[in-house]
């Protein structure tokens, strides 16, 4: 398939990183992933503005700016048959001498993978488990979305499949985080809760568009709160709303719940305004 790393169109087989890159021997390294639609990302400014203040941080100087990166991301698209595809859009510290010295990283390595992207019905069910690995505690105030996904690929070991079903995190207190690859929200009496940001979960994209079309409540809440509810959904930026049907053994209205129903239409209508637009 075609990716792209700094400046150049390769074949994913040809793509080569530095064992010096502080990607690698650090994991000092933030990306986005996120899909097409038509020739556009759904909320690419809110993508770009995640991962610089991620860069910002970490003292990452991005040698390109992101109206450069959405051409590449359109051509590459372009190059797979104009066919919409899923994204990541990675920058890692670049290579430099072992030990903890730069105080800023200025030739990082950037690379935009596409892949196709999966199978994907709109409304289709998923059930979900809590999960045993507890959710980390980020390295900052706010987690990035970074290199050090250990935490996730632990969680992940205990699933069989993510194509169906969704692992719950609980953090280390005990209240309901996020999910291994998405964030959470469920519905109780016609109001929406999901877990607040100082729970240690990634402030996902898709997250904030939903919480800018409805009042959402924020807190700490327990997994027996959740499992009380009448509808609970995840949201991811490949994936969209996904409902959820089953968490080990209580049943939730999935797909036919109208609320989830409200909002996914509601953000369907938003991709197809984008569309329109451009």
């Amino acid at each position: 398939m075609w990716c792209w790393m700094n400046g150049e169109y390769v074949q994913s087989e040809d793509l080569r990183i530095s064992p010096f890159d502080h990607g690698f021997l650090y994991g000092l390294g933030f990306f986005e992933t996120f899909r097409t639609y038509g020739e556009d990302v759904f909320l690419w400014e809110e993508h770009c503005k995640r991962l610089q203040h991620a860069l910002d941080d970490y003292h990452i100087v991005l040698p390109y700016s992101f109206v450069e990166l959405l051409t590449v991301i359109r051509e590459l698209d372009e190059r797979s048959d104009g066919e919409d595809g899923y994204f990541r859009l990675n920058v890692s510290a670049g290579p430099h001498d072992i030990g903890l010295k730069p105080t800023s990283y200025t030739e990082p390595t950037v690379i935009i993978f596409r892949k196709s992207l999966p199978k994907m019905i709109r409304g289709q069910e998923k059930s979900a488990v809590w999960l045993n690995t507890k959710r980390n505690s980020p390295e900052q105030a706010i987690r990035h979305k970074s290199h050090h996904y250990a935490n996730n690929v632990l969680a992940r070991f205990e699933m069989p499949s993510l194509v169906e079903q969704e692992g719950f995190f609980v953090n280390a207190e005990g209240f309901v985080a996020e999910g291994i690859t998405s964030n959470i929200f469920w519905v109780k009496d016609g109001e929406i809760y999901t877990p607040s940001i100082e729970t240690g979960i990634l402030p996902g994209i898709t997250r904030q568009q939903v919480m800018q079309q409805v009042a959402v409540v924020e807190g700490f809440y327990t997994p027996e709160q959740l499992e009380s509810a009448d509808e609970c959904f995840i949201t991811t930026s490949i994936q969209e709303l996904i409902p959820i049907r089953l968490l080990q053994g209580k049943n939730f209205l999935g797909n036919t719940g109208p609320v989830y129903k409200a909002l996914h239409e509601q953000y369907v209508k938003s991709i197809n305004d984008m569309k329109g637009r451009s």
